[in-house]
């Protein structure tokens, strides 16, 4: 039994009903105008005041009345008010229970929705039968395969399977859980025409199970007057959510092209794929595609655009749409908290932190994972292990592994790898994840904690946990201390693993056009002016003092061959090619895969120097913002 029913119903004659001015006159009140003056009732207030003219009237008994007031409660949010009315319902029929199953499963309160067919189904002698309706309204409820093979069970008993409404739900049941099997037999039945939510709920379970090319000859294939926006929405979300934002752009602008309108989650998708590229262009044309549009810049949309402004480079747009925001819910405080951390701009977030609990508002754990990591790139130590405990203590969050992952991150950079790794073992309600023990190799390299290092490499080894990050850190380890031997062994344990390093790659943005570059890359059709710039770019560093940082290169090699290494990473020849193709004065704006080592660190400050340009750097955690010889992060990193 649901919950709800525990609900007791209002008073019958709350204030006012009745009297002229309430506009429900109840001496005239007849069954046909209470039901006719509910219809499309949304408001609790009315519905209430229509309610107790009914009971004066008498006429509250009435089916057709009293059905309408449950749709009318259920319409106005008072779920617990509209399953009351169903339960003193005499002799209720499948249309009474579709409605109230139809009102729970549409707000996600699968398992109310799933208790009222249940108790649906017990009815009376027999129970009553569900309708086509009744199934369409459940499957959304199914949150696994259990209970929607059972109800594509009984839907095939009835002789309902091959209703529109309920092949279209059993799609789309079997979609959400990832069976694709399943959903593409049902799909094929609906062809040569199915309904578009069909071709949507299709494209979703590819998309989700990251068959990209499946989903997009489906995709292909359609007409394009039978693609509505959610079916546009449903590709573009694919790509996003695999790493492949550039598709995700170009499908957003072909969607402008074909003449398709697109909604507000269209636009969040497509900042979304900006936010991932780091074109802050793009992001630019975007926001400005917002405001000559109906979508409104509420706080999906405004939550969207701080993502994409900082993510993008652009702290200060990022602000200007946190204050230019009326409706800004907790979503959109920890957007804002998590752009200052991502910046180095950790007092602003915790500033930011306390503004949103002077607002009344409550903060999340996806707050704390932003406070935290605030703390964690400006080595606020004491902070950090006073919101860590505040968590549970004034807000009963129980931390999550994520949580305990900035705190082993915020721990291991300031050196306290001990401590660090005590609280790993300490840890009872969830287990360390990779992001967690890679964390603590790093600092253990960093720190020169090579004992501890090797330690719990070893335990990672053993026990069959140590992923391509694992592997490569404890390969650094190794290398670090000259074991090469050791440096081998654990480098064809990768090769054996089938593990590969992620290789390096940095973009830049010129005008709208992203240029990629990987180590000692040849293949950009300007290289030998990149290389003539880079060369250049060397010489003026080392004239201010650099000295190149060889020990970086963990390869048993002679030192020329070392320092040429160093100087053809990636974020390098991204820096000279934007020197060579911007005008003097212009910000350079690159974005890394993974994190800068120390050399590059320390040759991009000397380069903002020297050339008198800010270089706005993203690597894999965080932004540096590199302003006549100094960074942001105050070399904390």
């Amino acid at each position: 039994m649901s919950a709800a029913a525990v609900h007791v119903l209002p008073s019958p004659a709350p204030a006012g009903a009745g009297h002229p001015s309430s506009g429900v006159q109840h001496a005239a009140l007849t069954a046909d105008r209470a039901a006719a003056l509910l219809a499309g009732c949304a408001s609790a207030r009315r519905a209430s005041e229509l309610h107790a003219a009914a009971l004066r009237a008498g006429v509250d008994r009435d089916r057709a009345v009293d059905f309408r007031l449950q749709r009318a409660y259920a319409a106005s949010g008072r779920l617990d008010l509209a399953v009351a009315l169903l339960r003193r319902t005499p002799d209720p029929t499948a249309v009474f229970y579709t409605s109230a199953i139809h009102a729970h499963s549409s707000r996600g309160l699968h398992r109310a929705a799933l208790a009222l067919l249940s108790e649906m189904l017990s009815q009376g002698q027999g129970g009553l039968l569900p309708t086509a309706h009744t199934l369409s309204a459940s499957l959304p409820a199914c949150d696994g395969l259990a209970v929607g093979r059972a109800l594509h069970g009984y839907a095939f008993k009835l002789a309902l399977s091959g209703d529109a409404y309920v092949a279209t739900a059993l799609l789309g049941m079997y979609a959400r859980a990832g069976d694709a099997a399943a959903a593409r037999a049902l799909f094929d039945e609906m062809l040569p025409d199915p309904h578009v939510v069909s071709v949507t709920a299709m494209l979703t379970c590819y998309a989700k199970m990251g068959a990209l090319e499946d989903a997009r000859s489906l995709f292909d294939g359609l007409p394009n007057h039978s693609k509505d926006f959610v079916c546009w929405n449903a590709m573009m979300d694919g790509y996003t959510q695999h790493g492949r934002p550039s598709e995700a752009l170009r499908l957003f602008r072909r969607m402008l092209r074909s003449g398709v309108e697109p909604d507000e989650v269209s636009v969040v998708l497509a900042l979304s794929a900006v936010a991932q590229l780091g074109t802050a262009e793009s992001g630019r044309w975007l926001h400005s595609f917002v405001r000559s549009t109906r979508v409104r810049l509420n706080a999906r949309v405004g939550t969207a655009l701080i993502d994409m402004y900082y993510k993008c480079g652009s702290l200060e747009d990022a602000v200007a749409v946190f204050d230019g925001l009326r409706d800004r819910d907790v979503v959109v405080w920890n957007a804002m908290i998590n752009g200052y951390a991502m910046h180095g701009r950790s007092r602003e977030a915790l500033e930011t932190f306390g503004q949103l609990r002077a607002q009344g508002l409550r903060p999340t754990d996806i707050t704390f994972i932003g406070v935290l990591n605030a703390c964690s790139h400006s080595g606020l130590v004491d902070e950090g292990r006073r919101i860590f405990e505040s968590m549970e203590r004034e807000y009963g969050i129980v931390p999550k592994v994520e949580h305990y992952g900035c705190m082993v991150d915020l721990l291991g950079r300031a050196g306290l790898v001990e401590e660090a790794f005590a609280l790993v073992q300490s840890m009872e309600t969830t287990k360390p994840d990779a992001v967690m023990w890679v964390s603590l190799l790093a600092a253990c390299r960093l720190h020169k904690n090579m004992a501890l290092g090797q330690r719990i490499a070893d335990h990672l080894v053993a026990n069959g946990l140590a992923n391509s990050g694992m592997y490569i850190l404890l390969s650094n380890i190794y290398a670090a201390v000259g074991e090469w031997q050791e440096v081998g062994r654990v480098r064809a344990m990768m090769k054996a693993s089938g593990i590969q390093k992620e290789p390096g790659c940095s973009a830049i943005e010129i005008g709208r056009q992203v240029c990629e570059f990987v180590a000692g890359d040849t293949s950009h059709p300007r290289t030998d002016d990149i290389y003539a710039k880079l060369e250049e770019m060397n010489g003026l560093v080392k004239e201010q003092g650099h000295v190149p940082q060889t020990d970086l290169v963990l390869h048993d090699l002679d030192e020329a061959t070392k320092e040429k290494a160093l100087a053809v990473h990636s974020e390098k020849l991204a820096v000279a090619f934007g020197l060579i193709s911007t005008p003097p004065g212009t910000t350079l704006k690159i974005v890394k895969n993974l994190r800068a080592c120390a050399d590059c660190h320390a040759v991009l400050k000397l380069v903002s120097k020297i050339t008198g340009r800010k270089i706005v750097f993203r690597d894999r955690n965080r932004f540096h913002h590199f302003v006549d010889g100094s960074c942001t992060c105050g070399d904390y990193w």
